[in-house]
């Protein structure tokens, strides 16, 4: 399952490892730029570039839910231009 979302300062930053590292399964960021990061590692994610939206990619329903404040709006933001570089 993939879910946009969009984190624009650190709190935000912080809270969304808290939420990863508490969920047994496998999370992934990617970015449009090809990046990749495993949600869980400190690292990895401040590598990331957050001035676009970020997929969230995992098997887990329920911390996909608690991302509901950083959702994008997928009226407002065209899917296919997330792949294009």
């Amino acid at each position: 399952m993939v879910r946009l979302i969009e984190i624009t300062v650190l709190d935000d930053l912080k809270q969304f490892m808290k939420l990863a590292s508490e969920s047994i399964s496998d999370i992934g960021v990617h970015t449009e730029d090809g990046q990749i990061a495993d949600a869980k590692s400190i690292l990895g994610l401040m590598a990331i570039n957050y001035n676009k939206p970020i997929k969230v990619v995992t098997e887990d329903e329920k911390f996909l839910k608690k991302l509901d404040k950083w959702a994008v709006d997928m009226d407002y933001y065209d899917p296919a231009e997330f792949n294009k570089k």
